[in-house]
Order: structure tokens, then sequence, then C-alpha cells
């Protein structure tokens, strides 16, 4: 059987049998969808800090959740970099909000994804 793996959140599989009534998408693990009122109300910093020493293994969640609900900038191993509002850390994804240069917008991301992250 071949398994599709998802670097980003992605809506859950529906299998045979009976379905519970459809809701709005969830993040995995059954947590909570990020309420939008969580949202930071102002933009991040103005600058890019200087990325920090990349590691070649998965950011332990336990670091990142020192940066619950601060601005944190982060640097993905596809080359991506940006500013994160984390609000929720779980043993292998991060959600919360991403700045895309003019508002905050919710994503969330699996831990192996993240090469660094610098919080504020």
């Amino acid at each position: 059987m071949d398994i599709n793996y998802m670097d980003f959140y992605s809506y859950p599989v529906r299998f045979p049998g009976p379905q519970l009534p459809a809701g709005p998408p969830r993040p995995p693990g059954g947590l909570p969808t990020p309420n939008p009122q969580q949202a930071p109300t102002s933009p991040p910093p103005a600058f890019i800090p200087a990325q920090q020493t990349a590691t070649p293994f998965a950011v332990d969640p336990g670091a990142i959740s020192l940066c619950l609900f601060r601005n944190t900038f982060i640097w993905l191993r596809n080359g991506s970099s940006f500013w994160y509002f984390p609000i929720f850390v779980g043993p292998r994804s991060v959600a919360g909000f991403r700045w895309n240069g003019r508002f905050w917008t919710i994503f969330g991301v699996d831990t192996r994804q993240i090469v660094s992250f610098t919080c504020f």
C-alpha cells in the first residue's frame, strides 16, 4: 500500500463505513483548528534575522514551544523562510499564523521540515 506523505497539513482520508458529519478541516491529531482571533494584531518586525546554525535533524518540539505566541522567523528545508506566529506545538507539527507580506494566514508545518528558527 502506498502512503502519501505531506509536509504540511492535509485533510483526512475517508474510509468505508459509518462517517461522522462533515465539519471544517482540522489539523492532524484531532487538534482544534486555529482560531483567527488568536492571530497577532500587528505585522511582524520589519527585518529578517540572521539564520542560526542549521541542524540535520528535526526541530525539537520542546525548543520551538518556547516561541508560542511570539513573532518567530522560520527557515524550511525547501528554502522558504518567513515570519510565523505559532499558537500550538504538537509532537511533530506546529500550527499558527504565517505572514504573507500583507496579513497573517493560518498555516501548519511538520517540524521535520523546519531547518532553524528564532523568536522575538
